[in-house]
């Protein structure tokens, strides 16, 4: 039986996924929906059963509460001994017109969207087993973003090979929002984009340190665009539904045995390059 989890999954793209996932899988699988808010959580559960999709169950995981992460870890140790299928869709994006200033926006957005994440991959990639799928939602704004940054950051995300190097760049962003110099030291203003950047970069590192493993085969460790997304994080201003928003990650949570994508980034079911 196929073990797959998927983080803020009580809504949007990924409740949308868990659906999608919940469909494929059928009785060969258990799709768990991950979400922070245990009410909502169980009530997106139920809203999926009586769909008829009773191979969906419920895990609370705060992705800032390190001992949710924990607790889900040995949980899935425990109950099956493994994980199949990693979706990481839990993030945070300030409105434009929210109250808070970026230093307060940027740490936040940071923390939760790549330290955080991190975090969870840190703890659940041990059970990962062979023919595992990991999946990074993350946005073209991470791309776009990119194409703002001076010579030198850009050089540094494309070279940046350790977990470490990425951390290190997401404080240097940190420091210079906080001293009012992103434009000056090279950076963009985009909290959000500078976030998914920083995940895209993860994603390559894991799949280039998951391809050296010489006990699990066949993991694959990939991120991608879900598009533009009629969602609470887009304000509902976005044109595609959310399971058309499902499609990109849950493409890749399926990729078959074999297949040789490995930390890319897509959009539309192919690779972005950038």
């Amino acid at each position: 039986m196929k073990v797959a989890l998927v983080t803020g999954g009580n809504k949007g793209i990924g409740y949308a996924i868990v659906r999608a996932l919940s469909k494929a899988l059928k009785d060969e699988g258990v799709v768990y929906l991950a979400s922070r808010d245990e009410g909502r959580g169980q009530e997106a559960v139920t809203q999926l059963k009586g769909e008829g999709l009773q191979n969906v169950d419920f895990l609370q995981l705060d992705l800032l509460n390190n001992d949710h992460i924990d607790k889900a870890q040995k949980y899935l140790k425990e109950k099956h001994g493994g994980l199949d299928i990693l979706v990481n869709n839990a993030a945070i994006a300030f409105k434009a017109a929210a109250p808070e200033p970026d230093t307060v926006q940027a740490p936040v957005t940071i923390e939760t969207n790549v330290f955080a994440t991190l975090r969870v991959c840190q703890a659940l990639f041990p059970l990962l087993r062979s023919h595992g799928r990991v999946v990074n939602v993350a946005s073209r704004g991470g791309t776009s973003t990119y194409s703002k940054l001076s010579p030198e950051l850009q050089k540094r995300f494309k070279t940046v090979d350790t977990e470490q190097g990425v951390i290190d760049l997401m404080n240097e962003f940190i420091s210079a929002v906080n001293a009012g110099e992103q434009k000056k030291r090279g950076w963009s203003t985009s909290n959000y984009g500078t976030s998914k950047l920083g995940l895209i970069a993860l994603t390559r590192i894991h799949g280039q340190d998951i391809a050296k493993d010489t006990i699990r085969d066949d993991i694959l460790i990939n991120s991608c665009c879900p598009g533009y997304v009629d969602t609470d994080m887009s304000s509902h201003k976005g044109t595609l539904t959310i399971d058309q928003g499902a499609e990109t990650p849950t493409y890749l949570a399926l990729l078959p045995p074999g297949s040789k994508f490995q930390g890319q980034f897509f959009a539309e079911k192919k690779v972005y390059e950038y």
